[in-house]
């Protein structure tokens, strides 16, 4: 993999004159203030506008701003007609369509497919501001508005939507975004690289719709070039024989020409076979491409789907990672690798960039919660290498970690206490995807260049892996001791398999960063689930918490770990959840709200989920089939055992238990799970009586699925806790 050009080396567009903007404009009249007839590109987002670093419009904007361009911001536009799409008038290059921080469905739908009526992202937290499939929505309106203005798409939602993939909330299979949003480029993943290149590329005259070599992006294109390398999906991870007379990996044909080199196992079309479309590498790349089956194989034949997946997931190392190609219709997808990760330096000026840190002064008074839950945090690092088959930050951000410099962090550190309104000395995190992964990479450049795990922590941890957590905690000891720094709090999800490694980190970790409560994800506790969930066993959680509760008493507190699950997860039997819920019994757990699993697009979990085969391993047809708790009966089963205490559950546990032939575990002794009997108070032991609807003051809905909270039976009283959505640091 070749450098990239640095982020802030491109010449500047001329606009570069009016300066920067206090906020960038989202009315008319802020861009006359500013001096501006038009903006060079306009951005659409699914979000409220926060200019704060942790808001992914936000750095994208302000980031096009420091390369010379003048860019507006509309916020969660009327989506019932393209006139609020016209608000800042025609840009000049493109138009820039997001989501938002979040996939809009998920930010929508309950696990359950229950409506959310709120929105942490929205202001006074007012659900329904964003339409479902917000960027096809948008990019739709944005052709409307002005059909021949270019329209590229980004952001979570279309970046774990790049090919074709499984959508729970229609259960099935659909076609790449690209393909029903009409746009003429999507940008996946951390996209600043992408989208400066292509601004400058589009600003110097370059249709959009002909940018074709930008590592991070996929566009569609009609003809394949005769003078690439083609490799056959098959031939990179074989799933098996799947037809003696006909190759489904192939494209669709008629032509009688291109039949037999399928019957012959030939990899793809020659030079005669093809017109001649050049198209060049992206940097650093090969001309070799990786011919995924098509839409229409994917969508009818789950194993297909699944080996997709993973070929998917092998080629994601920016250093090795091969051009992806995959047929829709008459249409070929072409995916280029994945950006090349930000240096240092280069974060550090991303997260330097003239923010304000606050809403855009349109919002007045109002409250936008994913705001309030970040305020006064940092995002140190960038990337997940933990690989957890249900969790879409791997997918988005990829495996490398990308570390801001101390000095940067502590210079936000800084800004924080000087300009965040309502600051009282406590900074609430210093992490990002994970709180223990900052400047963990690889010993070796020449080992990294070669690597396709999918995880560098499962099913071990990677002997080439550093896990020297000493920056970690120099950072923490340095900022704690900053002036008007009372306390520096960890809030991000801890590895603590990784941490274990370095009890130094650990200490300081519980000696002074913990406020009473710690929160780490087991996810479960049984080796099969956690399996395909690709977490460690709970021996890793064990030897955690006996480091944690002897360092909690030599520090002299009284502290908790808060353990996280997550119910229905593929591969999770009843006897699985039955082991979990025994574990929280015997451990006086109690949770308060459940996590069930969500199918995100493009989770390797998700494809188990669909396709009922394990692409973390080698697949074909006779694979074993891995058991998915399907079905709202079978997922609230499984939430059930989560919640074993409650009385509202025990009907539905005790009928279970007879049907598993553990009746013996229905009593009042410490060895059975529920009692065999309803409280004599509960509206259940009182046939003929419904439980009255209670009326709600807030007006919203109980959000089952959204969140996870576990309290300990201590002797003290339980801590109030909250299970919000935790704003996505990606873009």
């Amino acid at each position: 993999m070749q450098a990239a050009k640095s982020l802030f080396t491109y010449p500047r567009y001329w606009a570069e004159c009016y300066g920067t903007a206090p906020f960038l404009p989202m009315s008319r009249r802020e861009m006359d203030t500013l001096g501006w007839d038009s903006c060079d590109i306009i951005i659409i987002s699914g979000d409220a506008y926060v200019d704060h670093p942790s808001f992914g419009m936000a750095v994208i904007g302000r980031l096009l701003e420091s390369q010379g361009f003048r860019v507006g911001i509309i916020a969660q536009p009327d989506w019932n007609s393209a006139e609020p799409f016209r608000a800042l008038g025609r840009p000049n290059l493109f138009f820039a369509v997001s989501a938002g921080n979040m996939d809009s469905m998920i930010n929508r739908y309950t696990a359950d497919l229950k409506i959310r009526h709120d929105d942490a992202y929205t202001p006074n937290n007012e659900g329904g501001k964003r339409p479902d499939r917000a960027v096809l929505v948008y990019s739709q309106r944005c052709r409307e508005a002005y059909k021949d203005i270019p329209v590229l798409i980004g952001g979570i939602e279309a970046s774990l939507r790049r090919i074709a993939h499984y959508d729970y909330w229609s259960n099935k299979v659909r076609r790449s975004v690209l393909m029903d949003s009409k746009a003429d480029l999507l940008v996946y993943g951390n996209a600043e690289r992408a989208v400066v290149e292509v601004a400058h590329r589009v600003a110097a005259g370059q249709a959009m719709k002909d940018i074709r070599d930008v590592r991070g992006t996929a566009c569609l294109i009609n003809e394949l070039p005769a003078d690439w390398e083609v490799k056959d999906s098959t031939r990179i991870d074989t799933p098996g024989k799947v037809d003696p007379h006909y190759n489904p990996y192939h494209w669709e044909q008629t032509n009688a020409a291109l039949e037999a080199p399928c019957a012959s196992g030939d990899n793809g079309p020659t030079q005669q076979d093809t017109q001649v479309v050049h198209i060049r590498p992206a940097a650093g790349s090969k001309k070799q491409y990786v011919m995924l089956p098509s839409y229409e194989k994917v969508s009818k034949d789950p194993v297909l789907y699944a080996h997709t997946s993973r070929v998917l997931h092998l080629e994601t190392n920016p250093s090795n990672a091969r051009t992806l190609v995959q047929k829709h219709g008459d249409r070929f997808l072409w995916m280029n690798p994945p950006p090349v990760p930000l240096s240092t330096e280069e974060l550090d000026d991303v997260f330097e960039l003239p923010f304000q840190r606050v809403p855009h002064p349109a919002y007045g008074d109002a409250r936008i919660p994913a705001y309030e839950m970040i305020r006064f945090s940092v995002n140190i690092m960038r990337g997940c290498f933990g690989g957890c088959s249900f969790c879409s930050i791997t997918e988005h951000e990829g495996r490398v970690i990308q570390s801001r410099s101390e000095d940067s962090i502590i210079r936000e550190v800084e800004k924080i206490r000087d300009m965040t309104p309502g600051f009282t000395g406590t900074i609430s995190d210093l992490g990002g995807p994970t709180a223990n992964m900052y400047m963990l990479n690889c010993v070796s450049e020449d080992i990294h260049q070669n690597c396709r795990r999918l995880s560098c922590v499962f099913p071990t941890i990677c002997k080439n892996l550093v896990t020297d957590h000493s920056p970690t905690t120099r950072l923490y000891r340095r900022a704690r001791e900053l002036p008007g720094i009372k306390r520096i709090m960890i809030a991000s999800g801890l590895r603590y398999d990784l941490a274990v490694l370095d009890p130094e980190y650990v200490k300081e970790l519980v000696t002074h960063h913990v406020g009473g409560y710690l929160k780490i994800a087991p996810e479960h506790t049984e080796d099969a689930p956690l399996s395909k969930m690709m977490k460690p066993g709970m021996g890793a959680y064990d030897q955690f918490k006996e480091m944690f509760d002897r360092f909690s008493r030599e520090a002299g507190k009284e502290q908790y770990l808060i353990p996280y699950f997550i119910a229905a997860h593929p591969g999770t039997t009843d006897e699985d959840m039955l082991g979990l819920a025994f574990w929280l019994k015997n451990n006086g757990f109690r949770a308060d709200q459940v996590q069930t699993f969500y199918p995100s697009p493009m989770a390797m979990a998700t494809a188990m989920y669909h396709t009922e085969k394990d692409p973390i391993h080698r697949i074909n047809y006779k694979t074993e089939k891995v058991f998915i708790p399907k079905g709202e009966k079978q997922r609230r089963l499984h939430k059930a055992f989560l919640r074993y205490h409650d009385p509202d559950n025990w009907p539905m546990l005790r009928e279970a238990l007879k049907r598993m032939g553990k009746a013996h575990l229905i009593g009042y002794g410490k060895k059975h799970l529920v009692p065999p009997t309803q409280p004599a108070n509960h509206p259940s032991s009182k046939p003929h009586q419904r439980k009255p609807n209670k009326p709600n003051p807030s007006g919203t809905r109980a959000k089952a699925g959204k969140g996870r909270i576990l309290t300990q039976h201590t002797g003290l009283p339980p801590r109030a806790g909250t299970a919000g959505k935790k704003p996505r640091r990606g873009k």
